[in-house]
């Protein structure tokens, strides 16, 4: 087994080093040590404002977390980092009980961030599952509706688990969830939402070198020249989808230039009626605790490091007009 999880590794990791050596230069790196070595990574814990955390809050005080904070950050928004690898216990589904946290990358939290919902707005999570985005949205305003889209059948049994898990019965009267074809709901929905996120399905570059089979790490490969349309697609979509005057994100978890900023170059030179956002203030004020790569166009990218062992994330905002 343990052979060919090597054998596994080096398929995919020969791939990336080519690809990534051409793009990200000498920084390809230090990233390749922290992406091969899971005992590096880092993971944050968000904590649920629908449940009492006290006990949970002196318990991460006690395993050496802080909570991770910044004057633009909505001060309903809980989330604690250790500078050190290694994840905090998860807390298992059971019906009917209110987890107390949700464990993921802090990266994760930029595309909610950068997207900036509002009390009352009307929001779109397109490519919702399992849930994590949509938890931190919560966390940070109350939607009038959040619409939580998932078209795979398997994904979306995994979001409503973690919606359960997070949201009580109550406050889930404001969310509902579909299992949509994202590429279609611009058609259907045109101009309804104040704000939309496009967490889109991407090559991801960490579990990618841990695939289950060489075979399985062939297709992947494969199939990542396909992605870059499926992405744009979604993207289209999620234009036709907002109001004027809104604003969408899209983000991905790969370092690939073609899913991440060839794709938004592609919308912005086919699409008038959208304009980048600039999130160099975002870079600025956070970059003490994420590592940014330099010369990304429209938008930020967040790599992994020793002791900032977040991302890959990739995160743009367009607004439409």
């Amino acid at each position: 087994m343990a052979r060919l999880k090597r054998q596994i590794c080096r398929l995919v990791l020969d791939y990336f080093d080519k690809t990534y050596t051409n793009e990200l230069g000498d920084q390809w790196q230090i990233v390749r040590e922290v992406l091969t070595v899971p005992g590096l990574w880092q993971y944050a814990v968000l904590l649920n404002n629908f449940q009492s955390h006290t006990e949970t809050r002196k318990h991460l005080r006690m395993h050496g977390y802080d909570q991770l904070t910044h004057p633009t950050f909505p001060k309903s928004l809980h989330c604690y980092i250790n500078r050190n690898p290694g994840k905090f216990p998860g807390q298992r589904h059971q019906r009917g009980m209110i987890k107390e946290y949700y464990i993921l990358n802090a990266s994760s939290l930029l595309p909610v961030l950068a997207l900036d919902v509002k009390h009352g707005e009307t929001v779109l999570d397109m490519c919702a599952a399992p849930g994590g985005k949509s938890i931190a949205l919560l966390q940070c305003a109350s939607p009038g509706h959040l619409h939580c889209n998932e078209p795979d059948f398997h994904r979306s049994r995994w979001l409503q688990e973690t919606l359960e898990s997070f949201v009580p019965l109550p406050h889930r009267n404001v969310i509902s969830t579909t299992e949509l074809d994202g590429r279609l709901i611009g058609r259907t929905r045109a101009n309804t939402y104040h704000k939309v996120l496009v967490d889109a399905p991407c090559s991801n570059d960490r579990s990618w070198l841990f695939s289950s089979d060489v075979q399985q790490a062939a297709e992947r490969i494969s199939q990542r020249r396909t992605l870059p349309a499926i992405q744009t697609e979604l993207l289209r979509s999620a234009i036709a989808a907002l109001r004027p005057g809104g604003s969408l994100v899209y983000s991905t978890c790969t370092l690939s230039q073609a899913e991440n900023s060839a794709v938004v170059s592609n919308i912005l030179n086919s699409c008038p009626d959208v304009l980048p956002v600039d999130l160099s203030d975002m870079a600025n004020t956070l970059s003490h605790e994420f590592t940014f790569a330099a010369n990304v166009t429209h938008g930020l990218l967040v790599l992994p490091h020793k002791g900032k062992a977040w991302g890959p994330m990739f995160v743009s905002k367009l607004i439409k007009l």
